[in-house]
């Protein structure tokens, strides 16, 4: 279970909704932002002119404030809107490969770790499809992403408090209205602008997602209309033209590079593969993915790693890459066992693995790529000329700066110029504000590799909404790893996210 999200479930995951801002008052040290996107059905109509102050403004909604909304959607009184820029959920469409699954278990829906109850479960989906005895036989533990695109889509088009079709351009702080104050932009077909809202909300959830991440040697030629490069984000779309290549280069060594591989690989003629796959890691490792080794990512892990002063989580979070950067090991044994398959007494497959790779540049060069490659432990370099280049390259933190530049001043940061953020989610604000700015998939630097990971969704949603009403109304385990991370009586002194403080609403 591990980062957003990414399409195994484990890296980024996330939506998208952003824009710019206007001015604040002051305080200590300064921040970050995002955006928001058609309208979901039987969303609530709030008219423009409507005075009311929200208790809770979603911006974005990915898994994990669809999550927040399907958590929320059970709290009597409470009134919430999630605000979405994309016409629809889709979660990675341009990875949802046929027979690909999450590296979590079904149970790791938006809400079911928390309210197994809910008619918000993924059980739920299964059952009102009719779908429940031939799921009971199928015996899948682990779901097809596709599967789990469906189910929350399902879910988003039937929660009254999910919008679609609206950015979210600009938040401030209004202190007379003792409120965040969030300028929208309604967006019709095509995504043009139809008009503009005003809302008001005490607390802000942040879940913006990620974006996909290109390193800065390929940047330029990625960027090049010439040159064909894309990131594996997009590879659905383009699947036919990579199928045409003679050659293709997959880089990256996660779960998504062995994917596309594999999927190309399984595609191609025998004999003329024409495929490369190169990793900058020391080889193709498999993910962490023994029983002990996943309590990382629970909470109990998340509040020890939240514990621990800011010069060893930095030093830790590198460290703990195979626990969701690796490839799982299912997808390794079925990588050999095609190419295995491919063996003839003519010769090998045309395939070259090679790990231990840096690509250090790219150019297009009339039509196809030449990529320089740096050997990491043989020092040497290398032009490789392939016709087309997918980056599995990975997803980065989508920016909110612009977004919420008028609250910069009042924003504390770390030494690093990042935000600090409490156990309880919330961005660290001086006393000037009364409201919180919550943020989901943001706060890996504080709270540790788990918080991409779909496994923690529905208990960081339950942490928030029992520190927004100060009540709790998601009763939370006391503990949840057999493991004990630390000594007892080092562990430095915090607020546990499973206990708030009652009446804290900060």
């Amino acid at each position: 279970m591990a980062p957003a999200i990414s399409p195994s479930g484990r890296r980024p995951g996330g939506g998208s909704t952003t824009g710019p801002g206007a001015p604040a008052a002051p305080a200590r040290r300064s921040a970050p932002a995002g955006r928001a996107g058609p309208e979901g059905a039987g969303a609530p109509g709030r008219l423009p002119g409507d005075d009311r102050v929200l208790d809770l403004l979603g911006v974005g909604i990915g898994p994990f404030n669809l999550s927040l909304a399907a958590l929320a959607d059970g709290v009597p009184g409470l009134d919430a809107l999630f605000l979405e820029q994309r016409p629809a959920f889709h979660w990675h469409p341009g990875l949802l490969i046929d027979g690909a699954t999450l590296q979590v278990p079904f149970l790791a829906d938006l809400v079911s770790l928390v309210d197994p109850t809910s008619r918000w479960s993924f059980l739920n989906h299964v059952r009102e499809g009719e779908r429940l005895f031939p799921f009971y036989f199928a015996e899948r533990f682990h779901i097809e992403r596709a599967e789990y695109d469906a189910y929350c889509r399902w879910v988003s088009e039937r929660l009254p408090s999910c919008r679609f079709g609206h950015r979210v351009d600009s938040v401030c702080w209004d202190t007379e209205r003792a409120a965040f104050q969030v300028d929208v932009t309604r967006l019709g077909t095509g995504g043009t602008a139809e008009r503009t809202d005003r809302f008001h909300a005490r607390h802000l959830a942040l879940g913006v997602g990620t974006a996909p991440y290109v390193p800065e040697p390929l940047r330029t030629v990625a960027g090049d209309p010439a040159a064909p490069v894309l990131h594996s984000a997009d590879y659905l779309a383009h699947r036919e033209r990579l199928l045409a290549a003679r050659h293709v280069t997959v880089v990256g060594s996660g779960q998504s590079g062995a994917e596309v591989l594999l999927d190309l690989l399984r595609a191609r003629p025998r004999g003329r593969e024409g495929l490369t796959w190169l990793a900058r890691t020391r080889g193709f490792s498999p993910m962490e993915y023994s029983k002990l080794g996943l309590e990382h990512f629970t909470p109990d892990y998340t509040h020890y790693f939240h514990g621990l002063p800011e010069p060893v989580r930095d030093r830790l979070l590198p460290a703990q890459w195979q626990l969701y950067k690796g490839v799982s090991a299912e997808t390794l044994g079925e990588i050999h066992d095609e190419l295995y398959r491919r063996v003839t007494p003519d010769g090998w497959p045309d395939v070259t693995l090679t790990p231990g790779v840096a690509v250090t540049g790219g150019r297009a060069v009339g039509g196809r790529v030449e990529l320089t490659l740096t050997h990491t432990e043989q020092g040497g370099e290398a032009r490789l000329t392939t016709d087309a280049v997918v980056l599995a390259t990975g997803y980065a933190e989508r920016s909110v700066a612009e977004l919420l530049a008028p609250l910069g001043p009042y924003l504390l940061r770390d030494a690093a110029g990042r935000p600090l953020i409490d156990a309880r989610q919330r961005l660290e604000l001086d006393g000037t504000v009364a409201g919180s700015v919550f943020v989901q998939n943001a706060e890996r630097h504080t709270h540790g590799v788990g918080a991409p990971d779909l496994g923690l969704a529905a208990w960081r949603s339950a942490v928030i909404l029992n520190a927004l009403t100060g009540k709790e109304v998601y009763p939370l385990p006391r503990r949840t790893a057999f493991t004990t991370f630390g000594l007892p009586g080092a562990r430095p002194a915090g607020d546990h996210p499973a206990d708030p403080a009652p009446g804290d609403h900060r």
